[in-house]
């Protein structure tokens, strides 16, 4: 004979309180969530656990307010999937995704137009990293001709990111002034607002220094010989030594975090996808290894005077990298030469855009020049297309 199991008596008591909390209070969550997620995947994962979840993380009210590491997508990661939900942010007026979604468009998919709009949307709220990528493409003509360059735009907008307390537009604003270039020449004022933008630095290292770890390990004492032992080593793209402003006092502090964009950048351009975005031959990246930025036309970046290996994208990222790496491994120009005919046996490929003496130098000079002068950083020269 057969029986029937008897179904098990179920805990009529028992209720779900997730069901039970309102809308409003899982938005509140949800924004904090999107706002101070330190990945994407936090937040992603968030999108995948319900559809009620999905649907209220998907609210304009918690995408407005999405921080920039909640929005750093990794370069091999990037699909139509990523790219719809920056735009989604944009559309909720997230000023962060119009800035990344922006840079993006503008250097990896080759969409000037709109890329160059995004940032200035992003610009207009007072968004200094969009601010002072629109005067970087201002001085060096991005997405046009050599003669569309507009330097008095290029400084204007690093004047308004520097007021912001951007401190790559304070440094190139810096520069600007000290060399007269797109404004009036003043060096006292120059070398000043350099020393603030160091100054500047040191206060955000040490700021995310005591949020990262303890004070102990903040600042360490390293001989010259062996901080440029470690700068001449290899290193991956996006990441860093000790600080190169204060280099030669001696002090080893960690550099400023790379914004995510600048590293989304980087492992575009260092990936197979170079072809792809670069769409010609011939274009280089920015050599300071945390910009990540790409020519648009052939010699658009200046490089250095001294070797002509190097290239830079402004001013802010050779006065980085001179500090940081290029001057211990910098060259003249005929030793240069005289190694590459000794690889190449005898073969020089001729440059295009090499410098002829004309067009609107844009030299660079040490930014601690004060100091004696132990320290000579080579010009950046034009190259005449």
């Amino acid at each position: 004979m057969l029986y029937k199991k008897k179904p098990k008596p179920t805990n009529e008591l028992r209720s779900d309180f997730f069901d039970g909390l309102p809308d409003d209070i899982l938005i509140s969550i949800l924004c904090k969530l999107s706002s101070t997620a330190p990945r994407p995947s936090d937040f992603i994962n968030i999108l995948l656990t319900c559809k009620r979840l999905n649907r209220l993380a998907l609210n304009p009210l918690v995408l407005n307010g999405a921080g920039p590491e909640t929005l750093a997508v990794r370069a091999k990661n990037w699909s139509e999937s990523a790219h719809r939900f920056l735009k989604q942010c944009v559309i909720a007026g997230n000023v962060e995704a119009s800035y990344t979604l922006g840079m993006i468009r503008f250097y990896c998919l080759q969409n000037r137009r709109s890329g160059a709009s995004l940032m200035a949307k992003a610009a207009i709220k007072s968004h200094a990293p969009a601010l002072y990528s629109l005067a970087v493409i201002q001085f060096n003509g991005s997405g046009g001709l050599k003669n569309a360059k507009d330097l008095r735009a290029g400084v204007a907008l690093c004047a308004r990111a520097a007021y912001l307390g951007h401190i790559d537009a304070l440094r190139e604003l810096g520069h600007c002034l000290q060399d007269g270039y797109g404004v009036r020449k003043s060096v006292a004022e120059g070398r000043r607002l350099l020393v603030q933008a160091n100054a500047r630095e040191l206060a955000c290292v040490i700021r995310a220094s005591c949020k990262a770890s303890s004070t102990s390990n903040m600042l360490t004492w390293q001989p010259d010989n062996q901080t440029q032992r470690n700068v001449v080593g290899k290193r991956e793209p996006g990441s860093s030594f000790g600080s190169a402003l204060w280099s030669d006092f001696g002090c080893h502090v960690p550099t400023r975090e790379v914004h995510p964009v600048n590293r989304f950048l980087v492992e575009w351009f260092g990936s197979t996808r170079r072809d792809y975005a670069s769409g010609e031959e011939g274009l280089r990246m920015c050599s300071h290894g945390s910009c990540g930025r790409a020519e648009i036309r052939r010699n658009e970046f200046r490089r250095c005077s001294g070797c002509g290996k190097v290239n830079y994208c402004s001013r802010g990222c050779q006065a980085h990298d001179w500090k940081m790496r290029h001057k211990v491994v910098c060259a003249p120009m005929e030793q240069w030469m005289m190694m590459m005919d000794q690889e190449e046996e005898g073969v020089v490929e001729e440059d295009d855009g090499e410098n002829d003496g004309s067009g609107d130098d844009h030299t660079v000079e040490a930014e601690d020049e004060e100091n004696e002068g132990d320290d000579y950083d080579p010009d950046l020269t034009v190259e005449v297309e």
